[in-house]
């Protein structure tokens, strides 16, 4: 037998072993390694060109526009990841009618949500000044508003029309998920280059295409799946069901609290950072964070099956095959600290190949990045468990708790002890630590059937 034989066979048998639910992870995380690659590739080539376009402080003010209009991110209250719980448990027990009914509700919910909000967003954006929001030059005052508000109206369309990436991860399909967004970085990446060849440093234009990419993408894709593989499930009127809309709802509602806890611990660091240090300081920040960022991003792919097999195997109370799937996640995590800490020892070298030497990123704030990148990396594992079975209370109640501690402690370690933006990371290190411990000890409750009161709801 000659070697490539032999790889050939080892390979197959790799992807045709085991479990179904696991060959079905297996090639869903080779191919999201490999679509998301690349996506991480062109991301961190259009840092580059991006700050080549605009300059350090337009590039800090985009970012920094962009992470606001995140934070809206929570108005779905929950409802994309109640979806994708329901419609995973409803495809477990052969549901496809009950599956249509949450796929419709979800729909008419969110586009309500979204109608109102850019009605809302309409009548006080008059009233904005979004270059003092930002803390930009008041020259910028005019494109800043038109900027704010065009993002803000194709932040509201991605959000309807993303719902579809929710239903194919409830269908353990995360590979295809990841596709729409490697298309939508694969247009931006177009359109930086035209702009670079045809205009100079227009942050309206840069924001304005940017934004709309993705909505085309989701677009396009959810024509095609409600024609193709999800034609049963195509959301309609008809089909709209306000009880099972509770049902959502309040299942969502815990997802909307964990969502906001999150949107506090990850996407205030640039406003923070911004009003204490300037816009300038976002720039170093956020390469840090997207240098280690990318580590993280690496076991999100890799986690991503696993919380809708988790809801089905719970589901079927296939609890060995949980378990087996925990350890051997908890295995790779522990190798997965090794490449963490080469990238930190060559950080400087990365930085200066990467965006050149105009750009200086503390050694405090690197090694900070990569303790966050392990630490989260870590908790990654349990939060999809705990998510898939939807045992969501002492996550919703930690999460409460980051609120409280999270943008107190970053002002803090930032301003009063001097630590400058390697202490809004730190602070954020510091709100998820309590919150990993007890998903630990949740987790073996659970698994173990010993989980009663808080650690059961």
């Amino acid at each position: 037998m000659n070697t490539i034989t032999f790889l050939t066979k080892k390979i197959s048998s790799f992807f045709t072993t085991g479990h179904k639910r696991s060959q079905k992870a297996k090639l869903n995380i080779v191919a999201s390694l490999g679509i998301r690659g690349v996506n991480i590739l062109i991301g961190l080539y259009l840092v580059p060109l991006t700050l080549n376009y605009l300059n350090e402080t337009k590039y800090g003010i985009w970012l920094t526009l962009s992470s606001v209009i995140g934070w809206f991110t929570f108005f779905d209250i929950g409802l994309g990841n109640g979806l994708r719980n329901k419609f995973a448990v409803s495809m477990a027990r052969d549901q496809d009618h009950l599956a249509k009914t949450y796929v419709s509700t979800t729909y008419a919910l969110i586009l309500v949500i979204m109608v109102g909000l850019f009605l809302l967003f309409n009548a006080i954006h008059p009233f904005l000044n979004w270059a003092a929001i930002l803390n930009a030059d008041p020259a910028l005052e005019n494109e800043l508003n038109s900027l704010a508000y065009y993002v803000f109206a194709f932040f509201c369309l991605r959000f309807v029309l993303k719902l579809i990436g929710s239903i194919l991860l409830a269908d353990q399909l995360p590979a295809a998920n990841n596709l729409m967004n490697f298309a939508s970085q694969l247009i931006s990446l177009i359109v930086v280059i035209i702009l670079i060849n045809t205009t100079e440093g227009s942050l309206l234009l840069l924001g304005v295409t940017i934004s709309a990419a993705p909505v085309l993408v989701f677009l396009l894709a959810s024509v095609i799946l409600f024609r193709t593989k999800y034609k049963a499930y195509v959301p309609d009127f008809k089909s709209v069901d306000f009880k099972e809309a509770k049902t959502l709802m309040n299942f969502g509602l815990q997802f909307f609290i964990i969502q906001i806890a999150a949107v506090v611990l990850f996407a205030t660091d640039n406003m923070i950072i911004t009003q204490i240090l300037g816009p300038a300081s976002v720039t170093p920040y956020s390469i840090a964070y997207k240098c280690f960022g990318m580590f993280v991003m690496v076991f999100t792919i890799v986690m991503s099956p696993f919380w809708s097999s988790f809801t089905e195997a719970y589901e079927k109370k296939e609890y060995q095959w949980i378990k087996n799937v925990i350890n051997k996640l908890l295995r790779f995590w522990f190798l997965f600290t090794i490449p963490v800490l080469v990238m930190l020892l060559l950080a400087d070298t990365f930085y200066e190949f990467w965006v050149g030497e105009e750009i200086i990123v503390p050694f405090s704030l690197s090694l900070s990045m990569a303790l966050f990148a392990i630490i989260q990396s870590f908790n990654l594992i349990f939060v999809n468990f705990i998510n898939g079975v939807g045992k969501l209370r002492l996550q919703l109640m930690t999460g409460v708790f980051s609120i409280v501690v999270n943008v107190p402690l970053s002002i803090l370690f930032a301003k009063e002890f001097g630590l400058g933006s390697t202490g809004v990371i730190l602070a954020t290190i510091t709100s998820i630590l309590i919150s990993i411990v007890l998903r630990v000890i949740q987790y073996r409750k659970i698994i173990e059937n010993r989980a009663v009161g808080l650690w059961n709801k």
